[in-house]
């Protein structure tokens, strides 16, 4: 039988611009495996690392109505007499301030975008909802691509399973698959480890596979086994994974942890032009995550959005970027932002609040919106 441990974490700074519905249910990656955000009780629940990066555990976050300058993170704990480490507790903290943007550099980043864009104070737009990790973002802007938004869904949705498959000690299986296990016999399996959570519906079976854990299987295993789910993304996530598990990518990580530091996107570009599957669009939205908002993720969407709400008729492929920088730029250094916000009160418009919205729901949200990121 399991227990409960509860966090705490103190806004700050951030107490007066933060709103735990807004802070969350502004971008896709809200809704994308394992997060889940629940509309009645504005909780954001799923799995975080403990301070070993290999162990997980359910967490469910959530704005005190008592206090309104902290947060509440209960933590579902396997053993209720074990409780939690000073390093596990600083772990799942570190994370959730890094998902909700609960840092003086964030919170500097809110004001200085509210004061050139004057409508977005009003709105209480400032703040994008991210990952727990660098990682999980570069993989899920990845996904984003190419495809229609119910298969980004279900491709993130595959990838908490294989998670969850690791972690269960299935990878010796999972390896010899093609050779002595059929595919039948491994979805029992699965099924079987599943069934032992099925009676705790706030249980959620498996994380987002860090760069180790994908790193770490088979190259074959994983190319023949997820390629059909993630088409020709499978070889460019593998590909990632090993580079940020070797070190290779360092200059990301190091970027965003220069929190006192004036970013440069052109240095961060560089980086990101020589990593495989990091087009324009996936390298905006990375960009975006590590605090840089500069460039616009221009794709088919975007040319559907200044055509419809900025009446640039004639906008398409060839001439987006030099129709964002018209329409963006008095923005500086906030064109993500301000974009953003546009396309959130886009969707809000035509689907309702996206914070209220069924899980069922989600695959509505963008229907076949493409990503052209070659």
């Amino acid at each position: 039988m399991g227990g409960e441990w509860v966090l705490t974490l103190a806004l700050g700074e951030s107490k007066s611009s933060f709103n735990m519905e807004k802070a969350v249910c502004n971008h896709g990656f809200f809704m994308m495996a394992p997060n889940r955000w629940s509309p009645s009780a504005k909780t954001l629940q799923r799995p975080l690392r403990l301070a070993d990066g290999a162990s997980s555990v359910t967490v469910s976050i959530s704005h005190s109505p008592l206090h309104s300058h902290l947060l509440y993170i209960r933590v579902l704990l396997q053993s209720p007499s074990k409780g939690l480490s000073l390093s596990d507790s600083n772990a799942i903290l570190e994370q959730v301030g890094r998902m909700l943007r609960i840092t003086e550099r964030d919170e500097r980043d809110v004001r200085e975008f509210q004061k050139v864009h004057p409508q977005a104070k009003e709105r209480g737009f400032g703040r994008v909802f991210r990952s727990p990790s660098l990682f999980e973002d570069a993989v899920k802007s990845i996904l984003l691509c190419n495809c229609s938004w119910a298969r980004t869904l279900k491709m993130a949705e595959a990838l908490c399973k294989l998670q969850f498959e690791v972690t269960e000690n299935h990878v010796h299986t999972i390896r010899r698959t093609t050779s002595s296990t059929s595919n039948k016999d491994l979805k029992r399996k699965r099924a079987k480890s599943k069934a032992s959570t099925d009676d705790d519906d706030s249980q959620i079976v498996g994380n987002f596979p860090n760069a180790r854990e994908i790193a770490s299987l088979d190259n074959s295993y994983f190319l023949e086994k997820y390629t059909p789910i993630l088409g020709y993304r499978a070889k460019h996530i593998l590909s990632l994974a090993k580079d940020f598990e070797s070190g290779k990518l360092n200059g990301l990580e190091e970027a965003e942890k220069a929190a006192e530091e004036v970013l440069h996107h052109e240095e961060m570009i560089m980086i990101m032009k020589n990593i495989r599957g990091f087009g324009p669009f996936v390298c905006a939205n990375v960009l975006m995550c590590i605090r840089i908002y500069e460039n616009v993720p221009a794709d088919s969407e975007t040319i559907r959005h200044l055509q419809q709400v900025h009446a640039r008729k004639n906008c398409n492929k060839k001439t987006i970027q030099k129709e964002v920088k018209e329409i963006y730029d008095k923005y500086a250094p906030f064109q993500c932002l301000a974009y953003w916000m546009e396309l959130l009160e886009y969707y809000e418009d035509k689907f309702g609040k996206l914070s209220e919205l069924p899980e069922s729901s989600y695959k509505t949200i963008s229907g076949s919106r493409l990503k052209f990121d070659h």
